[in-house]
């Protein structure tokens, strides 16, 4: 007895085998066409990867380009595509091939370590100024007269200005003001003219110091006198190149700074440099780079 199932299959696969057309093409000719179609996968290929090279190369170039600039810890990302022609509504993609491109965040800048919030200074009144000379120097006040008498513009719990004077033998000396007082870092505090620093010998330091004013703030202060061939005095802090002038009279000159490191106190104050120019605008002393003993 025949098996029907066995029997269905059989006719079928000999009906396909009956209506199956024999190829009307030579082989020749199959061949040529099979390789055109090859030609045109392998063209399609190239130019898919050229494509796809070209934005690898493109994009970096987009995202490094001028332009406006992002705030720091925001990242970029590709915003809506425009176009000039006709709006079509996009079709979905399932799987759609993308370079390997995360979005790039843009780092952010470091803080600055600090900051000069101010330099300006206010002069101290000539009564003043005779108190504080009398309370740093004692009897041998009377022995100077003031060249530059100033108030900072931050104080410190014992400075609030600085008072140079100088007598007739050119000796210079400085004394550190607060309120109606002053007081010399020195013992004596009188400093003479052959001290002077520098490989040209131009600039004397009495004093250069930084003092906390409150938190995350520093008083900085500069003093000294100089040569005849300076015209011109500056100070610069740590690596920033911004140089501030000082005030300069009777051979001596003074800077002051309210200085603010941003952390609360937690870092240390920034170094200061002097600079000293000739009356050409040329830099004949920068302490920095010159020798200060």
């Amino acid at each position: 007895m025949s098996d029907p199932t066995h029997d269905t299959i059989g006719d079928r696969l000999r009906l396909l085998g009956t209506q199956m057309p024999a190829p009307a093409l030579p082989a020749a000719e199959i061949r040529r066409r099979a390789d055109r179609r090859r030609h045109r996968r392998h063209a399609l290929g190239a130019a898919a990867a050229c494509a796809a090279a070209a934005l690898g190369l493109v994009l970096p170039s987009v995202l490094h380009s001028a332009g406006p600039q992002h705030s720091a810890g925001t990242q970029l990302s590709p915003g809506p595509q425009h176009s000039s022609g006709p709006q079509h509504s996009p079709e979905p993609q399932q799987g759609a091939a993308t370079p390997d491109a995360p979005s790039v965040p843009v780092s952010p800048r470091p803080p600055a370590a600090f900051t000069v919030t101010s330099t300006a200074t206010t002069p101290i009144d000539a009564g003043t100024t005779a108190e504080i000379l009398a309370s740093c120097l004692g009897s041998e006040a009377s022995q100077f007269h003031p060249v530059i008498a100033v108030r900072a513009p931050v104080a410190s719990s014992n400075t609030d200005g600085v008072v140079l004077a100088v007598n007739s033998a050119k000796q210079y000396v400085q004394c550190e003001a607060k309120d109606r007082k002053g007081t010399s870092a020195a013992s004596p505090a009188t400093f003479i003219n052959d001290r002077l620093w520098g490989t040209g010998h131009l600039i004397e330091f009495f004093d250069s110091f930084s003092a906390p004013a409150g938190a995350g703030q520093f008083l900085s202060l500069d003093a000294g006198h100089y040569t005849p061939d300076v015209a011109r005095v500056t100070v610069s802090y740590g690596d920033d190149p911004t140089q501030y002038p000082a005030v300069m009279a009777g051979g001596a000159f003074v800077h002051t700074a309210a200085v603010s490191t941003g952390h609360n106190g937690s870092s240390l104050p920034p170094v200061s440099y002097v600079h000293a120019y000739d009356a050409d605008g040329k830099e004949i002393y920068n302490q920095k780079t010159q020798p200060t003993s």
